[in-house]
């Protein structure tokens, strides 16, 4: 008879962590965009699709403010919904060994793209790249919450990162923050 609640328990127990589990990996796989990883053919993409460009999210699994990023601030709607009106999503594991093709078409890893041409070493590293692959905007660290993040796409989207020492900082406190 314990045996069987034993396994009753367990079965409860697993039933109750897909439940909670469930909206949050719905919530990270609704933010980024399925990609084969080209970065060229995602830039390719952005173009034809009309964006701004392609925001890369440069993290690793045990690290927990990608973690927090992902459920508090990825998951919004309305964030989602800007972001991808604007940019082409994508993820990179900086300890990845999976290969991709980077902006320019070469052959790398994701471990070696992150570390060797963006010197990517905490996480998380927010990059923001225009449609010829240029890095045209960094942040590293989790943003404050889902709206410093908005702030920071506007802050893109806008070309507000191409005026003369108009760094985020500058944006933000120019926009009361």
């Amino acid at each position: 008879m314990s045996l069987i609640l034993a396994r009753r328990l367990m079965g409860a127990f697993f039933m109750a962590l897909m439940l909670v589990s469930t909206p949050l990996m719905a919530a990270e796989g609704g933010f980024f965009d399925e990609n084969f990883g080209n970065l060229k053919e995602e830039l390719a993409n952005a173009k034809a699709e009309g964006k701004s460009g392609v925001f890369l999210f440069f993290e690793m699994e045990e690290c927990p403010f990608c973690h927090k990023m992902k459920t508090t601030v990825f998951s919004q709607p309305e964030v989602r919904d800007y972001f991808r009106k604007h940019f082409r999503i994508l993820s990179i594991d900086i300890n990845g060994d999976v290969e991709l093709v980077n902006f320019k078409g070469q052959n790398t890893t994701q471990k070696k793209f992150a570390f060797e041409e963006y010197r990517v070493r905490a996480t998380p590293v927010m990059g923001f790249f225009d449609l010829e692959g240029n890095l045209v905007a960094k942040y590293t660290g989790p943003t404050k919450d889902a709206k410093e993040f908005m702030l920071l796409g506007e802050y893109v989207v806008s070309g507000a990162y191409k005026q003369p020492n108009m760094n985020f900082t500058v944006y933000k406190k120019s926009k009361g923050q």
